[in-house]
């Protein structure tokens, strides 16, 4: 019976510790007797003992080769975190050699061994080639005739140029030069190098006084930074001096206003002495410059590109046709953002607009659009910001369509159409390459104010833009999403997306508008690009009419031309020239 008593005891106990630990109130309590603990075990209500863990023992390399395994990409969330950066500088610092030691051998080394004769990037062979000369006058009736003759002459040409050339040097330590004077840049290169490194290195020299209080002074080039030292006596007197770095190599010392140091020629009592005691002026101490900082909210950027295409084809037995085509396209950003308020707002207006001259129609329009964008975001909870866009696009040119060789048809000028769109929702970033607006609350609408013309010239049929017979515009309340992503596999080639869906609450909302345009750029050199730019339309309100592979109109029951909803789609490819400002 006692048995049973002390193990319910026993189990109460260890019941009521457990709830304890896992309570947010930390309380102390004692560890169990180790008889108590013995008995637990014996009677199977202790399984085991709190596991501890084992003291680790790690020499230099260990640490080196355990560091380096964790600095690896898939153990970071962020490859740039300032942690990973900090560990992966100190393994560098511990596996390498210090820097004193590389100067030196640098110092030291025979850069002159690492020379390549010019000449020998080339393959040189000797031509032989017969020049005029002219020889000694010879005096006839007393005149002089000077004679034209043709010598041998041997001269040496270039046949072609070597692009791997190796030095005869034994201890030459590059596999081989592309191309003269490499030798000469590398010196140059870790020349400046070294002196840049020397003018950036710093050290550090800790300054101990009598009461231990430690004073740490910086040593380089650009130090101009006093630290205050106090000076103690055997009698815990003390004085101030000031101690600083004039260069990486000098440290000098300053004593402060109405402070002098005295010693008596003879160590003895004085009964009257008498010390004058001078203020200090700490004012000058004490002044503190204010350097103002103006926030800067607003960034701006630019790019224009420009692109020239011409073919040209005479007596082309498989046909063609000659053309030159130009393409414009400007677009400006303006970023927005401020931290203090949780605010940010993107914007960027754009100018597309392109022509192309043949033979048979001349000069026509390719290429028209008018473009802006604006998001204004405000911080909501993790990666997700509460959102409003605006979206705009018309052209600044009119359109024609061509039924035959000898009519046109206008379609479009100058705001017909003008489609706008504005949206509420919220906006989630997971990083700064991507954007992700939904917006549940949209409106869109389409316009098209020119609709009567003279003599049906200058009009335009708002109906193939969806827009009701003897109506102007066209307003659709809904829903829409975007899509934005910039990629960049490699520094120089950048794929930009942007995707932009609708789809109407009313009127068939399973019709979804898409209008999705893809940006290929390949970086050449600085001022020219390769630039591949796909757009598709898809809306369903908007109607074209509809011709047989002979491009015969095909008619409806009702003797009219039948219209349908088509993917439009556009591609450019070619050489651009960049200016980025």
């Amino acid at each position: 019976m006692r048995t049973v008593i002390f193990r319910s005891l026993a189990i109460i106990l260890l019941t009521s510790i457990w709830i304890s630990a896992l309570s947010q109130d930390v309380k102390n309590t004692k560890a169990l007797p180790e008889p108590l603990i013995d008995s637990l075990k014996k009677s199977g209500h202790i399984l085991s003992e709190r596991q501890k863990a084992d003291l680790t023992g790690l020499n230099t390399s260990q640490a080196i080769k355990f560091l380096q395994k964790r600095l690896r990409l898939q153990y970071w969330k962020d490859p740039a975190d300032p942690l990973r950066v900090a560990i992966g500088q100190l393994v560098f610092e511990a596996s390498h050699k210090p820097y004193d030691s590389a100067q030196v051998y640098l110092d030291r080394y025979p850069f002159d061994s690492l020379d390549v004769d010019w000449d020998k990037f080339y393959i040189w062979e000797p031509l032989q080639i017969r020049i005029p000369a002219i020889s000694h006058p010879m005096p006839i009736s007393g005149d002089s005739l000077a004679r034209s003759v043709l010598k041998d002459t041997t001269i040496l040409v270039v046949l072609d140029t070597l692009h791997e050339v190796t030095s005869d040097y034994p201890g030459f330590p590059f596999t081989y030069y592309d191309y003269p004077y490499q030798a000469d840049s590398i010196r140059t290169a870790v020349s400046l190098l070294m002196g840049y490194v020397q003018e950036r290195d710093s050290s550090i020299i800790f300054f101990t006084g009598a009461g231990n209080n430690v004073t740490p002074v910086w040593l380089n080039s650009k130090s101009d930074m006093m630290q205050r030292h106090w000076l103690k006596t055997d009698l815990y007197d003390s004085v101030t001096v000031w101690i600083g770095a004039q260069a990486k190599n000098t440290i000098a010392l300053y004593l402060e206003n109405g402070i002098s140091f005295i010693r008596p020629a003879r160590q003895q009592v004085y009964t009257d002495a008498k010390i004058d005691v001078q203020q200090i002026d700490r004012s000058r101490l004490q002044e503190v410059k204010k350097i103002a900082v103006k926030t800067q909210y607003w960034k701006y950027r630019s790019e224009t590109s420009f692109a020239l295409n011409q073919a040209s084809l005479t007596n082309w037995v498989k046909g063609g046709e000659s053309s030159v085509s130009t393409s414009l396209d400007i677009t400006g950003y303006a970023d927005y953002n401020n931290k203090p308020l949780k605010i940010t707002s993107g914007n960027f207006a754009r100018l597309k607009y392109g022509l192309i001259w043949t033979d048979e129609n001349g000069i026509r329009k390719n290429l028209d659009l008018v473009e802006t964008n604006s998001k204004l975001n405000h911080k909501a909870f993790g990666k997700f910001d509460f959102s409003a866009i605006l979206l705009f696009k018309t052209q600044i040119a009119k359109g024609y369509t061509y039924p035959t060789d000898t009519t046109r048809t206008l379609v479009s000028k100058f705001m017909n159409p003008g489609i706008l769109t504005l949206g509420f929702g919220l906006d989630y970033k997971p990083n700064k390459f991507t954007s992700i607006n939904f917006s549940p609350l949209s409106y869109k609408g389409t316009y098209v104010t020119d609709t009567t013309g003279i003599k049906g010239v200058d009009g335009i049929d708002q109906t193939k833009y969806g827009i009701p017979a003897g109506k102007r515009a066209k307003n659709e309340p809904g829903v829409s999403f975007m899509i934005t992503h910039e990629y960049k596999p490699i520094k120089s080639l950048a794929i930009t997306n942007r995707l932009q869906l609708f789809t109407n609450y009313i009127n068939n909302p399973q019709n979804i508008d898409v209008d999705w345009e893809m940006i290929v750029t390949a970086n050449l050199n600085w001022f020219t690009d390769v630039r591949l730019n796909t757009h598709l339309i898809f809306d369903d309100d908007t109607k074209s009419l509809l011709y047989d592979k002979d491009k015969n109109p095909v008619m409806g029951f009702d003797g009219k031309q039948k219209k349908t909803a088509r993917i439009q789609f556009k591609e450019l490819l070619g050489f651009s020239f960049i200016f980025r400002f």
